[in-house]
């Protein structure tokens, strides 16, 4: 599977611009704030409705526009599809496939498998437990369509249930509905704590071996799921809890307090690890998206690196080159130096200047 090509209208900086893709690697250079990672976050909204850095519509529309447009054409299965994205900052999005509108963002996942890498991506590492939760859901909301309509499910039933509870605070008679709640919840909540340590056991044993091959065996990966509650005692924990929720006001366990942990030669990274730790841990996470792709819908994703080159030493780099030889990839960089020595196969150049976008053949002055 590669993208053909994507148009873009009133797109962030982008008024109107078409590029045509090579179905290998694809440089986009120019200096900082000209629109490279704004063409690489609209080919991600494309696949998954969101922005990798969680930007509202609204926010991806020109600033003095009141609506956007994408338009991406991918290949797959011998067959071209295409997907049309209609932003608009007061309305919610509308989008289509091969020109039939969807109802649900959950039929276009598993349309276009992406990866996306950005020195952000250290986030993940560093930061709270939601933004490693994130991560999890959107990863595996790609993969598995069943698991994204539990996990839509859940933060309804969480917010119904989180009302609730501050209504009976003041009217002590609403109590009784509670049980009613309380039991969607449990049943919900204990199909994607299941659905979560079944996808987590498989990122552990990828990052293990990745890990170990980015640090020359020196360094061991584990990645621990820190699941608030185990399913066998959702239900008795949240009756217990009871009392504490409803003069909070809000619901104190479940699958929306998970948190993952990254354990190198024991110890968190989170917390004790340097940043070189943290880096090699992103990329290891990384790549085991991308071979998880691979493995479970049996596709190769479309790779988005977004200036992280210059964030990695020449072992790292060279590793993550070699690592994805075979799968289409976009890059954005400030300049051609990390490339210049033929470590990989450049099949499309192109300079990103102010919200214009040119195939480049190296005589641009």
């Amino acid at each position: 599977m590669y993208v053909e090509s994507i148009e873009l209208y009133q797109y962030r900086n982008y008024d109107s611009v078409k590029v045509d893709f090579s179905s290998g690697v694809n440089i986009f250079f120019g200096d900082n704030a000209q629109g490279k990672t704004n063409l690489l976050e609209a080919v991600y909204v494309s696949g998954t409705s969101k922005s990798h850095k969680g930007s509202k519509d609204k926010d991806l529309i020109h600033f003095d526009k009141d609506e956007a447009h994408i338009r991406l054409f991918f290949r797959k299965n011998d067959l071209t599809h295409r997907l049309d994205l209609h932003l608009r900052k007061k309305k919610s999005k509308g989008i289509a496939i091969d020109g039939v509108p969807i109802k649900k963002v959950s039929e276009l996942f598993g349309m276009l498998h992406i990866v996306f890498f950005s020195p952000e991506d250290l986030s993940i590492i560093k930061n709270g437990p939601a933004e490693r939760r994130k991560f999890l859901d959107m990863e595996m909301s790609q993969l598995d369509k069943g698991y994204y309509a539990l996990l839509v499910s859940y933060n309804k039933l969480l917010v119904e249930r989180n009302n609730l509870l501050k209504q009976i605070y003041f009217v002590p008679s609403l109590r009784e509905t509670l049980d009613a709640w309380d039991e969607q919840i449990i049943d919900t909540g204990c199909a994607i704590l299941r659905k979560r340590e079944s996808f987590i056991e498989k990122i552990d044993e990828m990052m293990r071996e990745i890990h170990g091959n980015l640090t020359g065996g020196l360094e061991q990966m584990e990645v621990r799921y820190d699941r608030n509650i185990a399913p066998e005692d959702f239900a008795q924990t949240l009756q217990a809890n009871r009392e504490r929720d409803i003069k909070t006001g809000t619901t104190s366990v479940g699958p929306h307090r998970d948190d993952i942990g990254f354990m190198v030669n024991g110890t968190d990274i989170r917390k004790f690890g340097s940043q070189g730790q943290q880096r090699t841990a992103a990329l290891s996470l990384k790549l085991s998206e991308i071979r998880l792709i691979e493995q479970m819908a049996n596709d190769k994703p479309v790779l988005l690196l977004d200036d992280v080159l210059s964030e990695l030493d020449h072992h790292r780099q060279n590793y993550l080159l070699d690592s994805i030889s075979d799968i289409q990839t976009m890059i954005s960089c400030t300049g051609l130096d990390d490339f210049v020595n033929g470590r990989i196969s450049l099949d499309k150049v192109f300079r990103v200047t102010d919200g214009n976008i040119e195939e480049y053949d190296g005589n641009m002055a």
